[in-house]
């Protein structure tokens, strides 16, 4: 792993939360961000990532999430460095516990994990059926017959399980002053029921500026029909990943515009194989519904930032005065740019025995193995200390993804 000196641990609040002049965590980037998509159970995998990148001595200075991007997003910005993993992995155990404790099967889930794939795969899906029918330890549980009837509820009402528990949860792992007033930048992202727009709430600036608090990370995550809409002032909202499942974009399109390195973390491989029956087909509908926007993202910023590029240096060859008083070589250099950035994508690879409820399997087991996939996934990523430089001459925006050797 390369020697890269960790960053200090807190700052005095400024007006540019987490951006500096220079380089960030001994790296030549002035913004290091950690983008993670949505994902339900998966995000687990999120979390063995960050823990690689603490190892590292890597500490974001801008953390923006979707879903259960978001919930671990709040974990992380709302912890000292020192403490982060532990209360990641406190989290995660408290949430992956089922609702209704069956101690006398704990044995059974234990040999069948470590056996083989079939037996794996039905050890999967009893752990999943379990979520459906008793929720999960101070994260949902089911509404029971009301959820089902054809009548009018409340808005918040009009779902499947109910997350009270998650904002208890939240609340006890979570310091919200230190999100607001820290030194990181928090971004994460929902969509409104009433304007069917995308929102994103952020510590730094708009509506939730030094002001978030656990119902906007839950909005983040509230994916209907299952989890109920939050309401925050007078607005209700829905999981962000109903329009985008990835932050990607707000990051890389921000004002102004500085050397960022990028760590995205998706949860959905957009390659797989062929399905060969209808479950398999909707794990599929699955996989690519939520990954394809990544590589979206991706494609037209980086199309965007060449032509910035471009700009900038067409502008080299315009004279000074022409430059300070013709009306479009003044709107030009508002878009211009030579900013660089890295990307380096992290996919999560499916196992042989997951499924189509790989998104609600939560057992400890399972979680476990995310988490372990996710480690060595950063472990290995860290390993290309070129990934962690500036991108060479000439190129303004590269992409680096460790299962593709790119």
């Amino acid at each position: 792993m390369p020697n890269i000196h960790r960053g200090s641990s807190d700052h005095p609040a400024n007006p540019c939360i987490g951006l500096t002049a220079g380089g960030h965590c001994g790296l030549p980037f002035q913004t290091v961000a950690l983008v993670l998509q949505g994902g339900g159970a998966l995000g687990s995998y999120q979390a063995g990532v960050y823990e690689g990148l603490s190892q590292g001595g890597i500490e974001p200075n801008w953390l923006a999430g979707i879903s259960i991007g978001a919930l671990n997003t709040a974990i992380i910005a709302g912890n000292p460095p020192a403490t982060r993993v532990e209360r990641l992995r406190e989290f995660w155990e408290t949430i992956c516990r089922p609702a209704i404790a069956l101690p006398s099967l704990e044995w059974m889930n234990s040999w069948l994990a470590h056996t083989g794939r079939d037996a794996r795969k039905f050890f999967s899906g009893f752990a999943a059926m379990r979520a459906v029918i008793e929720g999960q330890h101070d994260f949902f549980v089911p509404r029971g017959i009301s959820a089902w009837l054809d009548g009018k509820q409340a808005t918040t009402m009009a779902s499947f399980y109910d997350t009270t528990a998650l904002k208890t949860t939240l609340e006890r792992f979570v310091d919200f002053d230190r999100i607001n007033h820290g030194n990181i930048r928090v971004s994460v992202g929902a969509v409104s029921l009433r304007t069917g727009n995308f929102a994103y709430f952020d510590n730094t600036e708009g509506m939730a500026c030094k002001a978030l608090k656990a119902e906007h990370f839950m909005a983040s995550a509230a994916l209907p029909p299952g989890f109920p809409a939050i309401e925050i002032d007078g607005e209700f909202y829905w999981d962000g990943g109903l329009v985008s499942n990835t932050p990607l974009t707000h990051v890389l399109s921000t004002t102004p515009r500085r050397n960022t390195l990028t760590f995205q973390v998706d949860l959905w491989s957009a390659r797989g194989p062929l399905p060969e029956n209808v479950y398999e087909a909707q794990e599929r509908l699955k996989d690519i519904q939520f990954s394809s926007r990544t590589r979206t993202a991706t494609q037209v910023m980086a199309e965007s930032q060449h032509y910035r590029r471009m700009l900038r240096e067409l502008l080299l060859h315009v004279p000074v005065e022409l430059r300070k008083t013709e009306k479009w070589c003044i709107e030009a250099q508002k878009f211009a740019c030579e900013g660089q950035y890295s990307v380096i994508h992290l996919i999560y690879q499916d196992k042989e025995w997951e499924g189509l409820a790989k998104d609600y399997e939560f057992s400890a087991e399972t979680m476990q193995s995310h988490w372990q996939s996710g480690l060595n996934d950063i472990q290995h990523t860290l390993s290309h200390s070129a990934w962690l430089q500036l991108p060479p001459a000439g190129k303004e925006f590269v992409v680096h993804d460790l299962h593709t050797g790119s």
